[in-house]
């Protein structure tokens, strides 16, 4: 096993680490903003460093500028919808 390998399979490891542990709060806390908060912050984090551990395996320059677009595109999205459910929450409890 050389090197790269391994700091290849730690990356991974801490990658699939950090989404069970946003797993984990997602389920564990009590309201929906906490709850948001821990799985927007820990999937972001855990893709990054999946896709870190990628981008030394792939074979040409458009494969690692897709892996990094789909990092990207992940995080719009993944604070755009963190932003909606929370607005939704909030105004949800408003009414009540």
């Amino acid at each position: 096993m050389t090197g790269l390998a391994l700091i290849q399979g730690l990356l991974l490891a801490a990658g699939c680490l950090f989404f069970i542990v946003g797993t984990v709060g997602l389920l564990r806390f009590p309201d929906v903003y906490t709850r948001i908060h821990a799985l927007t912050k820990a999937d972001n984090l855990g893709l990054g460093l999946i896709v870190l551990a990628l981008l030394p395996s792939v074979q040409h320059l458009s494969q690692a500028a897709k892996l990094i677009l789909i990092w990207i595109l992940v995080l719009a999205a993944s604070s755009t919808a963190g932003y909606l459910i929370a607005r939704y929450s909030r105004r949800h409890e408003d009414t009540k």
